[in-house]
């Protein structure tokens, strides 16, 4: 983008970086169940401990460093935060619009479970941003939230890099905001456990995609052609 009638581009300043962690591995995660925030608060597993202790060292020589730790309050989310801002010697806050979706009588179940058991709910849930799970939240509702809390996060960190632990579907949706990109885009993505994306906020409300679903760190475990649900 060009200042208009200069020909050169406007001075921004630095980015807010956002750097999106996806928590590590639950027993509900590896069993690919609804895992939202309406039901069980399942902490990491032996693996996803050591998931969250990969991402802390690459995040330890994170360039520029991480100036602040924000994780959604969900057990599963806390705990990895705290094993990555303990590496880099941060406080953890929380910010209760990261929790992930209130997938209602989904809760715990299989995609197949759910299927069998509200057929036409889950289609309308996949087809529509303003459909529910019964009990739960839509997508529409989780993207409200989702944008109020990253509108408070760049007011309070302008121009910093800040570490967002959160969940499949909060996560997907600040990407998808920054790719302005449609609904349709949240089943497009794999984040794995423990996976890094980035993005940059400018200062004009613009925003740009750095990485998604980064897995480097986590070279020990052997993730290819692992996909995730929305845990």
């Amino acid at each position: 983008m060009t200042a208009p009638g200069t020909g050169a581009a406007p001075d921004l300043g630095a980015p807010t970086v956002l750097l999106l962690l996806r928590h590590g591995e639950t027993a509900l995660t590896a069993g690919r169940r609804f895992s939202g925030s309406g039901g069980a608060d399942p902490a990491l597993s032996a693996r996803g401990r050591e998931q969250a202790a990969c991402a802390a060292r690459a995040l330890a020589s994170a360039r520029p460093p991480v100036d602040a730790v924000v994780s959604s309050p969900l057990a599963r989310c806390r705990e990895t935060a705290a094993v990555v801002a303990g590496r880099l010697g941060l406080p953890v806050g929380v910010e209760p619009g990261l929790r992930e979706t209130a997938f209602g009588a989904w809760e715990g179940l299989t995609f197949a479970e759910a299927r069998e058991r509200d057929p036409a709910a889950l289609d309308a849930w996949l087809a529509s941003p303003a459909a529910a799970p019964p009990g739960g939240e839509s997508f529409a509702d989780v993207a409200a939230r989702v944008t109020a809390a990253r509108d408070a996060l760049l007011a309070a960190h302008r121009g910093r890099t800040v570490l967002l632990v959160s969940h499949v579907t909060p996560l997907k949706t600040l990407l998808r905001l920054a790719l302005g990109a449609p609904h349709e885009a949240l089943f497009r993505m794999d984040l794995d456990p423990a996976s890094l994306s980035a993005v940059s906020c400018y200062a004009d409300g613009n925003a740009t995609v750095r990485h998604l679903n980064s897995t480097a760190h986590l070279a020990p475990w052997p993730y290819a052609g692992e996909s995730a649900g929305p845990q």
